[in-house]
């Protein structure tokens, strides 16, 4: 049984959440998140608190923590926002934005222009520094894997972007000859 799963998630003061058949919505100060819920498990929306409970004990158990982090993450979402932090490092690497684009200069033959999905904001500090924030968690790591993905950290100098927590495991050079 999911320890997870059966915990109530608590709904704060200005935060709506609307159960419409197998769709929840959760409106709140920062925007709207709005998910299909799996068949295996049910929910129930009180005034303070939100349950997630099994149907089918083969499914549902797998089910219940999942949709029970999900809905956590939408209320977070909705409330404080999600944020990813990636650093670039380099010479001549560089980020910029424009609008709604993210230019990169990665030390390709050609800049990378990378239009931010809807519901992603992003900013750029001291050209190697890029905050990626949103509402949706699940979409602000995927912009954030994707940005990465364009010139991921290689092992021998630490080029690359990286997020800001990330570790690079280093590898020795080439060792001379004797």
């Amino acid at each position: 049984m999911s320890r997870i799963g059966k915990k109530p998630i608590a709904i704060p003061s200005g935060v709506k959440v609307a159960l419409a058949g197998s769709t929840i919505n959760v409106e709140g100060p920062k925007g709207k998140l709005s998910r299909e819920i799996n068949p295996a498990v049910t929910v129930e929306v009180d005034a303070e608190q939100i349950q997630v409970n099994l149907v089918d004990t083969a499914r549902g158990t797998a089910m219940q923590g999942l949709t029970r982090s999900l809905i956590a993450n939408m209320v977070d979402g909705v409330t404080k926002g999600f944020e990813k932090v990636l650093e670039i490092n380099g010479v001549g690497y560089r980020a910029d934005l424009q609008g709604k684009t993210l230019n990169l200069s990665l030390g390709y033959s050609h800049p990378i222009a990378y239009p931010l999905p809807e519901g992603i904001s992003a900013e750029v500090e001291k050209q190697t520094k890029i905050i990626v924030r949103g509402i949706d968690k699940e979409l602000v790591g995927a912009t954030a894997a994707k940005i990465r993905s364009f010139r991921e950290p290689e092992p021998y100098k630490g080029k690359g972007i990286k997020y800001a927590d990330e570790r690079i495991v280093r590898k020795a050079g080439k060792a001379g000859k004797k």
